[in-house]
């Protein structure tokens, strides 16, 4: 199971990660700057010791040193110093007896300090030695001092001085760790207001969001409105949808009900025969009125370019003019059908796109009027898009009734249709990257659906 993170924590992580990164890499560097200013006070107090040690045996004639200046000695280096001198010729002088042996080779110069490392009964001690001209006893040359300290104690005050830097710090990143904290509670709470009054709404209440939010939230609480807005919409859309719906459907159903119960008390056989062929003509204009709703509620929503198929436009258009050829031919109308003589390749639904040319082929027949003789369907492959052309030489239909005419449950002039052929026409294309538009023509109709060749 995936574990999820409140927005609170990812603030939090987010802020304090970079924070505590930085402080790692500060007390790194505390600890090296703490060991090298160890290192410096620490020499300079070997140097000072190392100078104390050469003039109180030059004063005092190689005697040891003076318990005042062992004693300030010890307090200036901070620990315990060692110490070794010779007088002139290498003579030994105070001191311990044996120094530690330094692994450098370099001899020391007059006057100038020289530091080494070395080990002294077993530790690591830092070392110097420090050559003067001095005269003891009335013999002159060259007198050297070596002092030394184990490391241990200067380790010790390094780590002492980086101790109180990162507690320091510890204490700081504690601190600002509450308040970041705090701090990201009170800033989100703007949200949590927002949740809270998004949670008590009731179900039905899809008006716009008019509470006061940060700049940061703004966008999303419009971009929240005008989801709020397209349901809104939406749902009005499928409540117009279900009373036209119903609206439609009761007249062929009152009318199915009535021509069932006349069919009952048919008093010959011609009779009944004849009001039982009306009653499949009600029942399959029913069926039709029906499955041109379910068409238009299911193009309300729009299809994914995914769903789509490659398809013979070709191939399909034949196939639908072979199944309602004979029923026109058959009521003594001309029925052409004008194509390329090639595949005409489209990307698209193929069900929709078939049932767009029965309802273009359907509306001719329905308001082509008594004077309907002809019907014809053109398909043409043009530039960027395929179209489909049906015309008629009927009682004609005016691109100035456009409106009307492919507007969902309007018709130009009453008939038994639903006014949903049409609308279901122009959707199809307009989804197809096309329109459906009313050509204007001396006699007849003429309707031409345009599809993107996709």
């Amino acid at each position: 199971m995936t574990r999820t993170y409140s927005l609170r924590q990812r603030l939090f992580a987010l802020i304090m990660t970079p924070l505590l990164l930085v402080s790692i890499m500060l007390g790194i560097w505390r600890y090296n700057v703490a060991q090298a200013t160890a290192e410096d006070l620490f020499d300079r107090s070997l140097l000072s010791a190392a100078l104390a040690i050469s003039r109180d045996v030059t004063i005092s004639g190689g005697d040891l040193l003076s318990p005042t200046t062992s004693g300030l000695i010890h307090d200036a280096a901070g620990g315990e110093v060692f110490y070794h001198a010779t007088g002139p010729d290498g003579i030994y002088v105070t001191g311990y007896a044996y120094p530690p042996a330094v692994a450098s080779t370099a001899k020391a110069e007059l006057q100038r300090p020289h530091y080494d490392r070395a080990s002294y009964r077993n530790e690591p001690v830092r070392v110097l030695r420090i050559i003067e001209r001095v005269s003891i006893d009335g013999i002159s040359g060259n007198a050297t001092v070596t002092v030394w300290q184990r490391m241990a104690e200067r380790e010790e005050f390094a780590a002492q001085i980086a101790r109180r830097a990162i507690s320091l710090m510890a204490g700081l990143i504690l601190t600002l760790a509450l308040v970041v904290w705090f701090g990201v509670h009170l800033g989100l709470r703007p949200l949590l207001d927002l949740q809270q009054a998004i949670s008590v709404r009731s179900p039905n209440d899809l008006s716009q969001i008019k509470r006061s939010v940060p700049v940061e939230v703004q966008g999303v609480v419009a971009t929240l409105n005008h989801l709020l807005e397209k349901i809104q919409d939406s749902m009005n859309a499928h409540q117009v949808f279900i009373s036209n719906a119903a609206h439609q459907l009761r007249n062929p159903a009152a009318a199915v009900l009535s021509m069932a119960e006349t069919l009952r008390d048919s008093p010959t056989q011609e009779d009944r025969q004849e009001r039982l062929d009306a009653l499949i003509t009600a029942a399959r204009q029913s069926t039709r009125i029906t499955n041109q709703l379910l068409s238009m509620d299911r193009l309300r929503q729009p299809v994914p370019d995914s769903q789509f198929t490659r398809f013979d436009l070709n191939e399909t258009v034949q196939e639908v003019c072979a199944q309602i050829g004979p029923e026109l031919l058959s009521q003594g109308l001309e029925f052409e059908l004008s194509a390329p003589e090639g595949a005409v390749p489209i990307k698209g639904d193929q069900v929709f796109i078939s049932e767009a040319l029965k309802n273009l082929i359907d509306n001719a027949l329905k308001h082509g009027g008594a004077r309907l003789s002809m019907i014809s369907v053109t398909l043409r492959d043009e530039d960027k898009h395929i179209a489909i052309t049906v015309s008629d030489d009927g009682k004609g239909l005016s691109p100035d009734n456009a409106e009307a005419a492919l507007g969902r449950f309007s018709q130009v002039e009453p008939s038994d249709g639903s006014g949903l052929g049409l609308a279901i026409a122009a959707t199809v294309a307009e989804q197809h990257g096309g329109s459906l538009t009313i050509n204007p023509v001396e006699t007849g109709a003429s309707l031409t659906m345009r599809m993107a060749k996709g």
